[in-house]
C-alpha cells in the first residue's frame, strides 16, 4: 500500500503571522484521506472527497424567528489562502529572513543534466517575491511598499551576483533562504542562501543590489527615510551576508572588455516572453545572453561557477544586442571554492544600433566532475 502524506486539520490554518506551516501525517488507507494536496512550484491539483469547502454561516436574531444568512467568501483571498497552502515557505521565527522549498523539474535542467544557471536565478527571485508579498508589500511583483506606491517608485537591479558548488539534478529539492538589508542612501541589497534539502548542504549561495527608480521618468532617486522605515523593520538589526569573507569575489569591479572581443554572438533579439512586469527585459534573460557567446569548448569541458552582472541600461522589447566574450588568465577566487584553478571570462552586452552599453559581467568556471 501507497504511504501518503496528508495536510493535518491544523495545516490547513494559518498560523498567527499569516504563514502557512507545512505539518503533515501519514496514512495507510486511502478512504481515510478527506484532503489532500500533490503540490510542484506554483501547479497543483487538489482531490477532495464527498466533503467540500463552505462558505461560514452567521444566524441572525429577529422578532419572529433565527435567521440563517449565509457570508460568501471574497474570492481573491481563497486564491491567496490556497496559494499560500501550495506554496512550500514561510518567514523564519524571528521574521527576518524567509525560506521556500522548491523541487527542480524536468524542463529546467539543462545538457549537463543538473539545473540550469538560468534556473536557479528564476528561483532566487521567486523566493525574493515571495518574501516580499509575505510581509505585506505589494503583489504587483516589484515588491514595493506604500510610500513607493504613492511616488511610483520601484526597484531595479543594479548587481547580481550567483556562486554555485554543486548544481541540482531532476527532482532534487532545494531550500533557498533570503533577506533584505539596507545598502547605503541608494539602495537596498537582498542575499541568499541554497541548500540541498536532504542533508542540509550549502550548495550556492547569492547577493544582489538594488536601486529605486521612479516608474515615470525612469531616474534613479534615494531611498528616503519613510521608505526605508517601511522595509527597515523586516531586515537583520545587524548586518547579515551570505558572503562574509574579506575580498569575496562579489565585491570585485567588472573591467570593460574592449573591443575587439574574442568571441561574440551579434543580433540577439528580446522575444516577448523574455519581458517581465515592468515591460523591460527580465533580468535573467542577460545571463543567456551572456552565455551564449561562451566558447563551445568551454561548455564541452566545464560548468559555470560564478557569474557577476552588473546592470548598466535598460533594455526594451524593440532593442537588438551583441554578446562579446573575451578570457582573463585563470587564477583562484575569494570564494568558498578558494584553490581550485577557474577559467575566467569578461562579457559586454551592448546595443546593436548605437553601441550603448547595457550589463558587464564576469563569469568563472570550473572543469566538470569526472562521470562515475
Amino acid at each position: 500500500m501507497l504511504l501518503r502524506a496528508v495536510q493535518t486539520a491544523a495545516a490547513a490554518t494559518a498560523t498567527n503571522n499569516g504563514v502557512f506551516k507545512d505539518n503533515t501525517r501519514v496514512v495507510t488507507h486511502p478512504r481515510s484521506i478527506d484532503f489532500f494536496s500533490i503540490r510542484r512550484r506554483n501547479t497543483g491539483f487538489l482531490c477532495n472527497s464527498s466533503s467540500r469547502r463552505v462558505a461560514p454561516v452567521m444566524v441572525v436574531k429577529t422578532d419572529e424567528q433565527p435567521t440563517t444568512v449565509s457570508v460568501g467568501l471574497n474570492e481573491a483571498e481563497e486564491e491567496k489562502s490556497l496559494a499560500d497552502k501550495l506554496r512550500m515557505g514561510s518567514l523564519t521565527e524571528d521574521g527576518l529572513s524567509y525560506k521556500e522549498r522548491f523541487i527542480i523539474r524536468c524542463y529546467e535542467v539543462g545538457i549537463n543534466k543538473t539545473a540550469t544557471v538560468e534556473t536557479i536565478a528564476n528561483l532566487l527571485q521567486e523566493v525574493g517575491g515571495n518574501h516580499a508579498q509575505s510581509v505585506g508589500f505589494s503583489t504587483d511583483g516589484f515588491a514595493t511598499t506604500t510610500t513607493m506606491r504613492k511616488l511610483h517608485l520601484i526597484w531595479v537591479t543594479s548587481r547580481m551576483h550567483i556562486e554555485i558548488y554543486r548544481y541540482p539534478a531532476w527532482s532534487d529539492v532545494v531550500e533557498i533562504e533570503t533577506w533584505c538589508q539596507s545598502e547605503g542612501r541608494i539602495g537596498t541589497r537582498r542575499d541568499w542562501i541554497i541548500k540541498d534539502h536532504s542533508n542540509g548542504e550549502v550548495i550556492g549561495r547569492a547577493t544582489s543590489k538594488w536601486v529605486m527608480m521612479n516608474e515615470d521618468t525612469r531616474r534613479l532617486q534615494k531611498v528616503n527615510d519613510d521608505v526605508r522605515d517601511e522595509y527597515l523593520i523586516f531586515c537583520p538589526k545587524t548586518p547579515r551576508l551570505a558572503f562574509p569573507e574579506e575580498n569575496n569575489s562579489s565585491l570585485k569591479k567588472i573591467a570593460k572588455l574592449e573591443d575587439p572581443a574574442e568571441y561574440s554572438t551579434l543580433g540577439l533579439v528580446p522575444r516577448r516572453a523574455d519581458l517581465d512586469m515592468n515591460k523591460h527585459v527580465n533580468n535573467v534573460t542577460y545571463i543567456g545572453w551572456v552565455l551564449e557567446s561562451i566558447p563551445q569548448e568551454v561548455i564541452d569541458t566545464h560548468e559555470l561557477q560564478t557569474i557577476t552582472l552588473d546592470y548598466r541600461r535598460e533594455c526594451q522589447h524593440d532593442d537588438i544586442v551583441d554578446s562579446l566574450t573575451s578570457s582573463e588568465l585563470e587564477g583562484t577566487n575569494g570564494s568558498a571554492s578558494s584553490g581550485q584553478h577557474l577559467t575566467q571570462f569578461l562579457h559586454f552586452l551592448r546595443s546593436s544600433g548605437d553601441g550603448l552599453e547595457l550589463n558587464r559581467g564576469r563569469t568563472e568556471w570550473r572543469k566538470k566532475p569526472v562521470k562515475r
